[in-house]
């Protein structure tokens, strides 16, 4: 197979497979699109005018994505929410990545007061700043490899880590969150995607970084990384922000996605049906 390389939402993508140019002007526009509605780092971004104006976002990711928001908000009790974009930026995660932090901000205590969608729209009754990362680039990974689905043979996409697979198995090591140059475990992948997160991804300054607790705009402190395992990248990316938090565990359970996370501490949990190797003793 063949391997395309870029960078794209800020981030590096590699996508395995037998693409021709017009794949690649097809994939391109894609991430552009979603990019141009959903980034709060664009200045021309639909999410941007959300929190200067409020009104009206139309796009096909609406549904999709915040359905799932309010199943993740259900789930964690309201520890992963939309809205914490605001919390974001007072700790310095902006657009202009300032990384000069302020008073933490929470978000606002039901976002669903604030923010309505149907299948193709979101409408926010207010300004307010959306913030998809919960899932969003998995979402993305899904859309782009939704359009290679009639590439033959074996395919990868690969967004910095969140991947989907098809066809043969491939092995991938679980980064350690405080060294990358070593791995917690393998997994073999086959037919289905793996999301990530950690805390060491985006760092700045003592503590802080970018998984947030939406009800008090605080980085968490318990969990250093997480790793999950679903039929599709969106869900895989959710749970892997659930994990951070009360109530992961079930949610992934219901989901049926498996997983593994870590303590800041060095300890490891996994699901009863988790698949990985694992380097790292449990508790």
């Amino acid at each position: 197979m063949t391997i395309w390389r870029f960078d794209a939402i800020g981030t590096r993508w590699e996508i395995e497979g037998e693409l021709s140019s017009d794949d690649r002007a097809a994939v391109a526009a894609e991430i552009e699109r979603f990019d141009r509605e959903w980034s709060r780092f664009r200045s021309d971004s639909d999410v941007t005018r959300l929190a200067a104006h409020g009104g009206r976002l139309t796009s096909p990711d609406a549904g999709p994505m915040l359905s799932l928001y309010r199943e993740l908000s259900t789930a964690t009790a309201g520890a992963v929410d939309p809205l914490v974009g605001a919390g974001l930026e007072a700790l310095g995660y902006d657009a202009a990545y300032s990384l000069r932090a302020g008073d933490p901000v929470a978000a606002p205590s039901d976002w669903t007061s604030l923010v309505s969608w149907s299948d193709r729209d979101a409408e926010v009754s207010s300004p307010v700043l959306l913030d998809v990362g919960a899932l969003g680039k998995g979402r993305l990974v899904d859309l782009v490899f939704g359009l290679l689905a009639y590439v033959p043979g074996d395919l990868v996409v690969d967004a910095a880590g969140d991947l989907r697979v098809r066809g043969s198995a491939v092995r991938i090591g679980l980064e350690h969150p405080f060294d990358p140059t070593k791995a917690v475990g393998i997994v073999s992948l086959q037919d289905a995607a793996l999301c990530a997160s950690a805390i060491n991804r985006r760092a700045w300054g003592d503590g802080l970084h970018h998984v947030l607790d939406a009800r008090t705009g605080v980085p968490v402190q318990t969990w250093a990384a997480t790793w999950a395992i679903g039929a599709d990248a969106m869900r895989a990316d959710a749970v892997a922000t659930a994990l951070f938090f009360d109530g992961g565990p079930e949610l992934a359970d219901d989901w049926g996605v498996e997983w593994v996370r870590m303590t800041t501490d060095g300890r490891i949990e996994r699901s009863a049906d988790c698949r990985a190797e694992l380097f790292v003793a449990r508790p």
